[in-house]
């Protein structure tokens, strides 16, 4: 299946990693599915994704020490394909995997994606288990000087016939189970530690082989690629191999997080295309942390939350909610179910000024025609901010401010709004 045939406009779902971490469980993830069934899916949300480790047995039991228990035991076929766990998740005893869960979603209108890390389990490399479809055994395929910097469980692959066997024997059970949606991890930047590393694109061979490997199922499979920052001079590729790559870090409920994604999606603004998106991550909103012992709601203030929500919808980026959506309040509820914000997803967007203090964007949606401007106060009082029309590039034009439906008023000199610290207005003009 042609990549460019999957996320045609930048996916749209919830992901169990902000709330669960490790720990997710079926029960969860269905009673997640349901909710986003019931109050998002008629607003654009669909995807329904599994975090990390639902394959380790006993993951989080060791939360206080480690995020990831140190070569802990995981569920794993005799090819070396890892499986859910069945005590987490009941539904894929007998070897039936994902495919009930996934299946469940699918009955709600939804769609099913998980989570996998770059490479092959080091179990099967050290059990010299076979490679389903080949002669060659996993020991072949695996890279052992290929490691993860944060995550034990696996060995990279090398590049030759044995890696893309095992990539083409895992993508063809995973399609099977009816997964829309794989989310590889560290494989974007392979050394996000440092972000241009001579090793941070050590994995390009592997979302090589990935991307091959979906192609040959005939099945629409989103691939998206963590963790960031990804490599600016790497777009081409991305671009080619991929439909969505991770631009920042893990992004958290942390203004000076937010405040520096301007600057990401300025680097990114002009790599924004339909099957290929620049990936914010996920917008923490909500009940977050349960799984990091810490549940709690977003940090973020209101204004904050429309800035993030705003950005991210006019700049392209695919949106993964992150809450725990069995407790969502009327606010986020709000943020997650305003049509007029959502519709500017896609249009092509830039950048047309940011300093420390503020930052102004346009766009223009490429199927409708309608036009849009957002005006940003970054810094921490409140102030006015405000472009001319000629430094927008655009006509003179009355509008609707898009988060409170307030009309704007044709001005001749150009946008201006004051702001209070942190908040946005976005407007559609007419």
């Amino acid at each position: 299946m042609n990549k460019n045939l999957c996320a045609l406009t930048p996916p749209m779902g919830w992901n169990s990693y902000d709330y669960y971490d490790t720990a997710v469980t079926e029960d969860r993830v269905r009673a997640n599915a349901r909710v986003m069934a019931d109050k998002l899916r008629d607003f654009g949300w669909e995807y329904v994704v599994v975090d990390i480790q639902w394959y380790a047995h006993k993951a989080g039991s060791m939360r206080d020490r480690f995020q990831y228990i140190p070569f802990g035991a995981v569920e794993m076929d005799e090819y070396g394909r890892l499986l859910p766990d069945p005590e987490r998740f009941p539904s894929s005893a007998g070897g039936r995997g994902f495919g009930p869960l996934a299946e469940y979603v699918h009955s709600l209108g939804l769609k099913f994606g998980i989570h996998i890390m770059r490479g092959i389990p080091r179990s099967a490399a050290h059990a010299h288990t076979g490679i389903k479809g080949s002669a060659l055994t996993a020991d072949l395929a695996a890279d052992p000087a290929s490691v993860c910097r944060w995550n034990p469980d696996m060995y990279g692959l090398r590049e030759g016939e044995a890696g893309q066997a095992y990539y083409d024997s895992l993508i063809g059970l995973y399609a099977s189970w009816g997964v829309d949606f794989i989310k590889c991890d560290d494989i974007c930047n392979t050394d996000n530690l440092e972000e241009y590393s001579p090793r941070a694109y050590a994995g390009k061979h592997e979302i090589e082989m990935l991307s091959r490997a979906i192609e040959k199922q005939g099945r629409p499979m989103v691939l998206s690629l963590s963790p960031g920052p990804a490599l600016p001079d790497k777009a081409w590729h991305y671009k080619k191999h991929a439909n969505m790559w991770r631009i920042t870090d893990d992004f958290w409920d942390d203004w000076p997080l937010l405040k520096a994604m301007f600057y990401r999606c300025e680097l990114w603004q002009d790599h924004v295309e339909p099957g290929c998106w620049p990936d914010c991550d996920m917008l923490p909103l909500g009940r977050l942390g349960k799984g990091f012992g810490e549940e709690r709601s977003t940090r973020f203030t209101r204004d904050e939350q429309r800035t993030m929500v705003t950005l991210w919808c006019l700049f392209g980026s695919p949106l993964m909610l992150g809450a725990e959506l069995t407790k969502l309040d009327e606010w986020t509820l709000s943020l997650l179910t305003n049509r007029e914000v959502l519709a500017m997803l896609p249009c092509k967007a830039r950048q047309i000024l940011r300093d420390g203090d503020k930052a102004v964007w346009t766009g223009s949606d490429l199927r409708t025609g309608a036009r849009y401007a957002a005006l940003f106060n970054l810094s921490d009082e409140p102030a006015p901010v405000g472009a001319s029309w000629e430094e927008l590039e655009l006509p003179a034009s009355a509008g609707t401010e898009l988060w409170t439906g307030a009309a704007l008023p044709l001005r001749e000199t150009g946008l201006s709004a004051r702001l209070q610290p942190h908040a946005c207005a976005v407007y559609r003009l007419q």
